[in-house]
């Protein structure tokens, strides 16, 4: 009996420090942007949270970096915005308060779900932060980029179904993102939120997010059934029509910027 007592309080004691950690993650990445300008010892702290990733043996480095490559396209992302967001502290601490929700509630979680939900975020916030800071860049280097974001948040969603073609379908997926950014390159469009101009919603990350929920959903549809039901993609399939029809209405009607 005294075992299980030390045991559920060690238990408790871990869960307290992990929830510290994070949270103090997420506050010394604001307080970092706040006190230094430049991005850079930001983007090493995110880094350098990952250690246990090489903790191993080096041959299980590239291994380890890949599984944990959602978690860092999201804390670089969060780093970008908040310097987009510098002059603005309110938002730069909803920011730093959404990390806190990612560390704590999503990015721990197993079930399928929400592994397709960490995927999803990464697409989003990858691209948002990428579009951002990527207008001064070669074509060639937006597009590497676009292709990593597209094969590490697929393969992260295939990893939960145990599917035997998983390096393939990723392989196939991140060439399909790359040629989508060699595309939108040329005329990334962002809309503008209110009260904050440098923070902008990049179409570009609105309507990827869509097009992988889609295909979420056929996958999935296909791996219980073995066919896609037509009744499991038709409410993503006019989500995402009406989405992308109602931004280039807003487009027109208001005007976007490009980034």
């Amino acid at each position: 009996m005294d075992l299980l007592k030390h045991s559920s309080r060690r238990t408790r004691l871990s869960e307290i420090v992990y929830v510290l950690l994070n949270i103090g993650l997420a506050a010394a990445l604001l307080i970092i942007v706040l006190v230094v300008q430049s991005p850079w010892l930001a983007y090493g702290v995110v880094l350098i949270s990952k250690w246990r990733a090489l903790a191993v043996r080096p041959r299980f480095w590239f291994a380890n970096l890949v599984a944990n490559m959602v978690d860092i396209i999201v804390g670089v992302s969060v780093v970008t915005f908040l310097y987009a967001a510098s002059g603005a502290l309110w938002l730069q601490v909803a920011i730093s308060l959404l990390y806190s929700v990612w560390l704590l509630f999503i990015k721990p979680r197993s079930r399928r779900s929400y592994v397709a939900l960490q995927a999803g975020i990464a697409v989003f916030v990858g691209i948002s932060a990428l579009s951002m800071v990527s207008y001064g860049w070669n074509v060639a280097v937006f597009v590497v980029a676009m292709w990593v974001i597209g094969y590490v948040s697929s393969r992260h969603i295939l990893g939960s179904y145990d599917e035997p073609m998983t390096q393939i379908y990723s392989l196939i997926a991140g060439f399909m993102f790359a040629e989508f950014g060699w595309v939108a390159f040329h005329w990334l469009m962002a809309y503008p939120l209110p009260g904050h101009r440098q923070l902008q919603l990049s179409q570009l990350a609105l309507f990827a997010t869509l097009l992988c929920f889609v295909a979420e959903r056929a996958y999935a549809s296909y791996h219980k059934h073995g066919f896609v039901r037509r009744v499991d993609i038709l409410s993503p399939v006019i989500l995402t029509l009406s989405v992308m029809i109602v931004a280039y209405i807003l487009a027109l009607v208001n005007g976007t910027s490009a980034l």
